[in-house]
């Protein structure tokens, strides 16, 4: 009842709740990815960025296909093709990201080099969702030199299965994806 009581006095005193008005934003953007047992992923991407797949070499976009328009602006087509992606293999990790963090500007505009600092990430071994998120967020401080001004999200998802060797894979070819992230791990940053 609190809350209900406490939605219904917010939808009273806010003049545009669902920030839909002139300056809201009318879209939305989705990110869907079928991981399988043996670790091949499938994506559906509508307007999000394509995460990052780190391996012990770097990191690479997961996909370099374009992603369909966001929900909202534009009709979608009736059959919506999922795209095939590399394999997460043992060890590799995929790092699914908000748009604010590719779009944090430093004082002078440039970009914040995601890429760059998640490949540093991917050479660090153990390869960890926490050694990650650290470099990033770090990082990303360091560029903004203040709080972003949109929101980053990380989500960090490792195959923590270890390497099999080959007869075996052929034999049960199961591998899956997990994520090594803590209650801890979650921080969130001043509107």
């Amino acid at each position: 009842r609190a809350m209900a009581r406490h939605l219904r006095e917010r939808a009273r005193t806010d003049a545009d709740p669902a920030g839909t008005g002139p300056d809201g934003e009318e879209f939305v953007t989705v990110l869907l990815l079928e991981i399988l047992p043996a670790g091949e992923v499938r994506a559906l991407n509508c307007g999000h960025p394509w995460p990052h797949l780190l391996t012990g070499s770097g990191a690479e976009p997961l996909a370099r296909a374009d992603p369909l328009p966001p929900l909202g602006p534009f009709p979608l087509p009736a059959d919506l093709p999922a795209v095939a992606c590399p394999r997460l293999r043992p060890g590799e990790a995929l790092v699914l990201h908000t748009d604010g963090a590719e779009e944090a500007r430093d004082a002078e505009g440039r970009f914040f080099p995601l890429r760059d600092v998640l490949t540093e990430a991917a050479r660090e071994q153990p390869l960890t969702a926490q050694s990650v998120r650290r470099r990033v967020l770090t990082a990303l401080l360091r560029h903004t030199t203040d709080p972003p001004q949109d929101d980053v999200a990380l989500l960090i998802l490792r195959n923590e299965r270890p390497a099999r060797p080959a007869a075996s894979r052929l034999r049960s070819g199961v591998r899956t994806a997990a994520a090594d992230l803590g209650p801890s791990d979650h921080l969130q940053f001043p509107a």
